[in-house]
């Protein structure tokens, strides 16, 4: 069986970062970030592994689906060497 994948977002450029509140302990802080990956699933054999994925833009630097599937898929490939040889750690159930 192949590794297969799911994005587990939708790309906007920016995502909500949860940081520790240095004012009190146990809280959180919400700030948003620019960020130019994508969150997504690799699964093989009722495992997960998730990885953080630069998307591709276009010659314009617009966003471009098309080619981040393509990359996601490249990046599969990778994860399914890894697991392959034993090096990948797939997610804490």
């Amino acid at each position: 069986m192949t590794v297969t994948y799911i994005l587990k977002e939708t790309f906007t450029g920016k995502r909500i970062m949860k940081n520790p509140d240095p004012d009190n302990e146990g809280q959180t802080l919400d700030t948003e970030e620019s960020v130019t990956d994508i969150i997504v699933e690799f699964a093989k054999d009722g495992k997960k592994y998730t990885r953080h994925v630069n998307v591709a833009l276009d010659s314009d630097g617009n966003y471009d689906d098309a080619a981040t599937k393509a990359r996601c898929e490249q990046v599969a490939m990778g994860v399914e060497n890894k697991i392959a040889v034993g090096v990948a750690q797939p997610d804490p159930e």
